[in-house]
Parts: C-alpha cells; sequence; structure tokens
C-alpha cells in the first residue's frame, strides 16, 4: 500500500513545504495539513504500518527521523532535535518508541 492510497498527493506536497527547513517541523501543523488528523483509526493505522518500516510494531527513533521520506523520497530527515521531540510527543508510556495506540491518539491530538 502506497501512502498516497490514504492521502493526497497535493496535500503532501503541501505538507512537505511547509517545513523544509530544518527545525520547522510541527507533528500537529504536519498531521492537519496532510489530511491525516481527519482520517479514521483504520486510516491512521495504515499510515502507521507504511511508517513501521521494519514491521516491529513499533516506529522507533530512527524511523522517525525518515519520517518525512515516507511521504516523498526527495524530502529532508529530521534533526535530532525534532525527532527527539516528535518522539517525547507520542511515546506516552515511556518506552523509547510510538506504537500504533501512541500513534493514533498523537494524530488527534
Amino acid at each position: 500500500m502506497a501512502i498516497t492510497d490514504i492521502l493526497s498527493a497535493k496535500d503532501i506536497e503541501s505538507a512537505l513545504s511547509s517545513c523544509q527547513a530544518d527545525d520547522s517541523f510541527n507533528y500537529k501543523s504536519f498531521f492537519s495539513t496532510v489530511g491525516l488528523s481527519s482520517k479514521t483509526p483504520d486510516q491512521i493505522k495504515k499510515v502507521f504500518g507504511i511508517l513501521d518500516q521494519d514491521k516491529s510494531g513499533f516506529i522507533e527513533e530512527e524511523e522517525l527521523q525518515l519520517f518525512l521520506k515516507n511521504f516523498s523520497s526527495s524530502a529532508r530527515v529530521l534533526t535530532s532535535t525534532e525527532t527527539k521531540a516528535f518522539l517525547a510527543a507520542g511515546d506516552t508510556d515511556g518506552d523509547g518508541k510510538i506504537g500504533v495506540e501512541e500513534f493514533q491518539s498523537l494524530v488527534k491530538a
């Protein structure tokens, strides 16, 4: 499944253009702009499955750093500061990774 099966290419382009500069990524505005905030829990779960590159059932810090590249191969990687802030926002149980329920909560925050 491609991410464009769930999200429109136009929305993805718009969301990526809003965070091209280092340290400009804001997950709340990104999720809103890309249209993920308005998707069903099942659709959000499918996007989680795409972001979970190693299929471990979690999005770890390394996968978060490459978060934007899941939307476009030409997108930048997140800075260390952005990655750590993103992880801290999503990791509600403190295990150092984001599970699917945590991701769904993060998207709807």
